[in-house]
């Protein structure tokens, strides 16, 4: 093994739930110029990184696609891992999933049948799935829920998520919502900032968001609105080594307000301005509900 492509390489695992979003998710990394492979048994996982690491083919970023289909093979996908892990690389594992009620729909609008559902409703075969990855979900690194996503708001939450996966920091994703369009499934810390007055109903701000000036300024200079930041900046900050040490490097904390245009994108941008400030962690922003109705 090529010890200084080991430390170079880290692949990416994507899996998660049938319909979740998987294929969607390995066009984006091909895009961002990744060498994906999908539909692989697990032991082909390890087979293709044991010949990136070699050198054997000439790429630097690999992806693969797995799902529940892979169980027809021998290995299991938490076994692969455990063996890249002792190979001395990291993989990054992206878990993909979404609510029955929109994987159902999404299983009806393409006239497909769930993979494990057999003669059953395909409630029940969504069910099995689910118990079946569970633990490959609690390993995962990140956890994205795809239910209220399109295609470019997913693209947006990987490379958000993602970046460009350097091992050796943490990576906080700060994704401002709306409570009204249900909390991120995804994530780790929900904070709820509808303490705030509403800048909705102010004239002349309404039509603005959070991420223009004079909704910002509005939002951060009530009272409380510093406060909270700099509580809320130093509380993640004492929780970071503990991530760490749990081997958790991909934080997402939820900020929300009513409808996820002014409040908490206004908060959102100022943390994410703090923590780049104190430079420990790369930090993105996503927000979800901001061109929302």
């Amino acid at each position: 093994m090529d010890m200084k492509r080991a430390t170079d390489i880290r692949p990416v695992i994507i899996t998660g739930l049938s319909g979740g979003g998987l294929s969607s998710a390995a066009k984006i990394f091909e895009d961002k110029g990744y060498f994906v492979s999908q539909n692989l048994p697990p032991a082909m996982i390890l087979e293709l990184t044991d010949m990136a690491l070699a050198g054997d083919v000439p790429v630097e970023r690999i992806a693969f696609v797995t799902d529940v289909r892979a169980r027809n093979f021998a290995g299991s996908l938490l076994d692969t891992i455990k063996q890249i892990k002792e190979r001395g690389i990291e993989p990054f594992i992206l878990y993909l999933e979404a609510r029955d009620d929109v994987l159902i729909k999404r299983f009806d609008s393409v006239r497909r049948t769930h993979p494990l559902q057999g003669v059953h409703p395909l409630s029940v075969g969504i069910a099995r799935e689910r118990e079946q990855l569970c633990e490959v979900r609690d390993s995962a690194d990140v956890i994205i829920d795809t239910s209220n996503l399109s295609v470019h708001d997913l693209r947006r939450a990987i490379e958000a998520s993602v970046g460009e996966l350097p091992a050796d920091r943490q990576h906080v994703t700060i994704e401002s919502f709306g409570f009204k369009h249900g909390s991120p499934r995804d994530a780790d810390i929900v904070m709820d900032v509808r303490f705030l007055p509403n800048p909705y109903w102010i004239e002349g701000l309404r039509q603005f968001r959070g991420v223009d000036a004079p909704v910002s300024d509005y939002v951060l200079s009530q009272p409380g609105a510093t406060e909270f930041v700099d509580n809320f900046v130093t509380l993640l900050n004492s929780m970071l080594a503990g991530y760490r040490h749990e081997g958790k490097d991909f934080i997402t904390v939820g900020i929300g307000c009513t409808g996820g245009h002014h409040r908490s994108v206004a908060v959102s941008e100022a943390i994410a301005k703090r923590l780049r400030e104190i430079g420990k962690v790369d930090v993105h922003v996503l927000h979800r509900d901001l061109e929302r109705g």
